[in-house]
């Protein structure tokens, strides 16, 4: 099959398409059903500390060190093999080998038990990197497939065809959790926990059978005929050198990165501790209640970020994508501090519709902004590399503010109050990113 044309739209619904194949992972083992499952292991099990390298460990802390660790680790490789993709020309193998590698490990986790941890984790850890690597190929085809008038609409495209696709698979997956009967399961509790462990497999093959129509038409990259070397390995960071050295030659993508950066700290920082926020503070009455509130929370942030996806995207066409992401900041900035008095689940509902409304914009947006900013080369996998590390190493930086104000207030309200600086100071930043000849 010959290459398809830049910009041509079966090219660009094959790239928009990955989304619905991935987005799977974030909301049913990130979000959703896989939380859950854990935390019922150690609620069944009747503990709440398990060893695991010589000492105890409480649940929580434990799967928030697993998920630091893995951003951790994805913040170092994505640079080393973006490098090597881009010089090699086979961005599109690196981006199927963590496709794989996080469907595989999605799958790996129906063997998640208490006994066997370390193993359990290890799935759990390399489903996340699997994640995330893969993300990084998957945005650096973004300027290579679309023009630059075309980035702000497939951009939202994608994120809403992933919203979809998750919600219609979690949705199967919670009638499975729910009805455990009707899929010849058995009845209770039992039952409901070997349909999480289904879901995971669920999500795998979803991951894997979907991302073959973007494996079939997106292109392979540009081959610069060289095999792979020990010079040529460490490629990468000297990419991510020439990335950072660049920056000082394009203010308007520097200044747009270090607003990015600041921004992006509060909400992915949001995003991760939102379930954790909603079942601490919020009054659902009991235990059903709660779970079948969190997990409607959910759903109408998925399906509210699909409209948020798009009505940002009409935004940035009438009004420009840096004023466009002002606001959106500064809604942000609102939804921190209503967090900051909500009690009721009514109240939790309403705040997570107008957080669907802005996660979806923001994301899509930034994701279109940035590539418009680039300079002209065809070494993009490297430039979003240098996206994806700014965005990796602020949600770690993000999440161990968000910790330590917890544990030394005592309250997670006081976290999300302290959001709204990072949010502001993002506006700030905003506002200094040049704008002359550009929306």
């Amino acid at each position: 099959m010959g290459q398809l044309a830049k910009g041509s739209k079966k090219l660009l619904n094959a790239w928009a398409f990955y989304d619905w194949a991935n987005s799977v992972y974030s909301l049913v083992i990130a979000s959703a059903i896989f939380p859950i499952y854990y935390q019922a292991l150690f609620k069944t099990a009747g503990i709440e500390t398990v060893t695991i390298f010589g000492g105890a460990i409480r649940s929580t802390p434990l799967i928030s060190y697993t998920t630091a660790a893995a951003f951790l680790m994805v913040s170092f490789i994505s640079p080393l093999l973006s490098g090597i993709a881009d010089y090699v020309g086979n961005k599109k193998a690196f981006m199927r080998f963590f496709c794989y590698l996080g469907a595989l490990s999605c799958i790996g986790l129906y063997f998640f038990d208490l006994d066997r941890i370390v193993i359990s984790l290890l799935f759990y850890f390399l489903g996340l990197v699997g994640f995330w690597g893969s993300l990084v190929f998957y945005n650096s085809y973004l300027p290579d497939v679309a023009h630059i008038e075309q980035q702000d609409r497939i951009s939202a495209k994608g994120y809403s065809l992933g919203y979809i696709g998750s919600v219609v698979l979690l949705l199967f997956n919670l009638l499975m959790v729910m009805k455990p009967e009707l899929f010849g399961l058995g009845e209770g509790d039992a039952a409901s926990m070997k349909a999480m462990q289904i879901s995971f497999i669920t999500v795998g093959v979803w991951w894997i059978a979907f991302s073959q129509y973007s494996f079939y038409y997106l292109p392979k990259g540009v081959s610069s005929g060289h095999r792979v070397t020990r010079k040529i390995l460490f490629n990468g960071f000297k990419e991510l050198r020439g990335v950072y050295r660049s920056l000082s030659e394009n203010i308007k993508l520097k200044r747009y990165l270090a607003a990015f950066f600041v921004y992006s700290m509060a909400v992915q920082t949001v995003m991760l501790v939102a379930t954790y926020f909603g079942e601490q503070e919020i009054a659902w009455g009991g235990n059903d209640e709660k779970t079948i509130g969190l997990i409607v929370s959910i759903l109408i942030i998925q399906l509210v970020a699909v409209v948020g996806a798009t009505i940002t995207s009409r935004s940035s066409e009438r009004f420009g994508n840096i004023p466009t992401l002002i606001v959106i900041n500064g809604i942000w900035v609102l939804i921190c501090i209503i967090a900051y008095f909500i009690e009721t689940p009514i109240q939790f509902y309403m705040t997570a519709g107008i957080v669907g409304l802005v996660m979806g914009g923001i994301q899509a947006l930034s994701r279109s902004t940035y590539s418009k900013f680039l300079p002209e080369t065809t070494e993009t996998t490297s430039y979003f590399s240098f996206y994806d590390v700014a965005e990796k190493i602020g949600i770690v930086i993000g999440m161990l503010v968000y910790g330590i104000i917890d544990q030394v207030t005592g309250s997670m309200r006081n976290s999300i109050l302290f959001l709204v600086t990072f949010f502001v100071i993002g506006v700030i930043l905003l506002l200094r990113v040049p704008r002359k000849n550009n929306k």
